[in-house]
């Protein structure tokens, strides 16, 4: 399936390393001008040569001067991928103010920066697409992690206000909302609890059990990186033109909603 992708440009932030990566190796797979984006430039570089991308972004988007720097190196891009993003793990005793205001500065700030440099260009062509990574819990918040929560709410409301803004123009702005999903890190996390928590010895008693204590879902399992790279190409093809204001949903059935 051709999904039109040849010769656009997508800039997929804090595509280094984990769920990033995978978005961006699939773009690249289907034919997209990828530009990788870290802070890490040997690891952003290493990533680069490894799907072939066109060009390597290097800065931190939680400043103006790194998302200049950004811009900068991307170039004319067609497709944003608002991927970049972190946390503390922190309840409501420890997520101070400080940690509040940091994680909405890295988490939310950062892709306004990048929307409102290189969004004006894409109106300029007729065509684009923006497409925020955000997540079940923006909807359905835990007592855990509420300065997190917080933020991801604010990634799907910007991307409707954003949506709207965007009428008429050719450009479309979604959200691709994840589950739990199995990066390395997060393998790594589970595995070393397995004992503790009595999920069993085999990964695949392990990940079931796990699934069923943290992410209750209808698969019975944690996401693969590459099945939520699948959707945000999905949105970044010639087949998302008629969606727009969207969340895709890819979490196994986490979120339980009629909407």
């Amino acid at each position: 399936m051709d999904l039109g992708l040849t010769g656009r440009r997508a800039l997929v932030t804090g595509s280094s390393s984990g769920l990033g990566e995978a978005i961006a190796r699939l773009l690249a797979a289907e034919g997209a001008d990828v530009v990788v984006h870290g802070r890490d430039e040997d690891r952003a570089r290493k990533v680069a040569r490894d799907i072939g991308a066109a060009a390597v972004a290097i800065g931190d988007l939680a400043t103006d001067g790194g998302a200049d720097a950004v811009a900068e190196g991307a170039g004319a891009v067609d497709i944003l991928v608002n991927n970049a993003g972190a946390y503390d793990h922190a309840d409501w005793a420890d997520a101070t103010p400080e940690v509040w205001m940091r994680t909405y500065e890295i988490n939310v700030v950062s892709g306004v920066r990048m929307i409102r440099r290189l969004v004006p260009g894409m109106r300029e062509r007729g065509w684009g697409r923006v497409i925020q990574i955000g997540g079940g819990l923006a909807s359905q918040p835990t007592a855990l992690l509420p300065h997190y929560n917080a933020t991801l709410a604010a990634r799907h409301n910007l991307a409707v206000s954003l949506a709207r803004e965007l009428k008429d123009t050719g450009v479309t702005s979604n959200v691709v909302s994840p589950g739990a999903v199995l990066v390395d890190s997060v393998e790594r996390l589970l595995t070393g609890m397995a004992a503790e928590r009595e999920w069993g010895e085999s990964w695949e008693e392990i990940e079931r059990n796990a699934a069923r204590d943290f992410v209750p879902n209808d698969t019975g399992r944690f996401g693969r990186p590459e099945e939520i790279a699948g959707a945000v190409a999905y949105l970044a093809s010639r087949y998302g033109d008629y969606v727009s204001g969207a969340t895709l949903r890819v979490d196994g059935g986490t979120i339980r909603s009629v909407n």
